[in-house]
């Protein structure tokens, strides 16, 4: 009843279906690994968020790195801003989604550090080769207040860190390349540049621009806010499971078929008429 399963056609759709279903399965822990990843970075966030500030130089050295439990957590540091460095981060969007720059600041520690601070977005310039005219910050020796993030990679976001982009301009925010480019340009505090980078925070800038970076919301939710990875997780999952059962059901459906042809092919054969020139007995 079931030879047909041993033809070319159902051979394949079974060497198909086999192959499909530890696909979607490992697809499915795949998605479940993000989500896991996600929640814990969820909670670094949150409890990066709710710690109170610290100063910049004790979760960070110069030539060192930012730890991941120390991602997003609020720091200060006193010192100036060196606008004469002052540096823009290409193809960055605001909370509206519109494309324009990220405007990093070294800022100098009283120690002559320095630390490189994202002080916002502003909107592309009309062009794109020329330096774009920056609100300045705030003058003289202040305490500024942020959060602190790990050098950014291309591994990390994907980014290509693409050569040849026009003079102080960058893709990637990476305080170790960086600061090879500004002591080339002759900037003496950028001997010691502390690893990572600052999220400004405070003080706001006058007339709200540069646009500050909006904060990361704080998640404690079971799935988190906008996790589309646990549903993916299930759904590839139930796809699985489905692979079999769809399996089973056409099996099924080709033998009833098949069954009901060979019974009706005997009576239709009965049922036709004999050739002319031949009578029966």
């Amino acid at each position: 009843m079931y030879r047909f399963l041993l033809t070319r056609q159902w051979v394949i759709l079974t060497l198909m279906a086999l192959l499909l279903i530890p696909t979607m399965i490992w697809l499915g822990f795949w998605q479940l690994h993000r989500h896991d990843h996600r929640q814990a970075l969820n909670k670094v966030i949150n409890a990066s968020l709710a710690a109170k500030p610290v100063p910049a130089e004790s979760l960070t050295s110069v030539g060192g790195s930012v730890a991941h439990d120390d991602i997003y957590r609020r720091v200060t540091a006193k010192g100036h801003f060196d606008t004469a460095h002052e540096m823009v981060v290409r193809r960055r969007t605001n909370a509206d989604d519109q494309v324009g720059y990220h405007v990093l600041t070294p800022f100098v520690l009283d120690d002559g550090r320095t630390l490189l601070v994202n002080r916002g977005w502003i909107p592309s310039p009309a062009s794109q080769t020329a330096f774009p005219d920056i609100p300045a910050p705030a003058a003289g020796e202040i305490t500024v207040t942020g959060r602190l993030m790990q050098d950014e990679t291309t591994a990390a976001s994907g980014i290509k860190n693409v050569k040849g982009l026009p003079d102080r301009q960058v893709l990637l925010i990476n305080s170790e390349q960086i600061g090879a480019q500004l002591r080339d340009a002759g900037a003496a505090s950028a001997k010691g540049m502390l690893g990572g980078y600052v999220e400004l925070t405070a003080p706001a800038p006058k007339g709200g621009s540069p646009e500050l970076i909006p904060s990361p919301k704080e998640d404690a939710s079971w799935i988190g806010v906008g996790d589309i990875n646990l549903p993916y997780a299930v759904q590839w999952w139930v796809f699985a499971a489905g692979v079999p059962l769809g399996w089973a059901v056409l099996a099924r459906r080709e033998a009833r078929e098949r069954a009901r042809a060979a019974k009706e092919s005997p009576e239709a054969e009965a049922k036709s008429p004999a050739p002319a020139g031949r009578q029966s007995a």
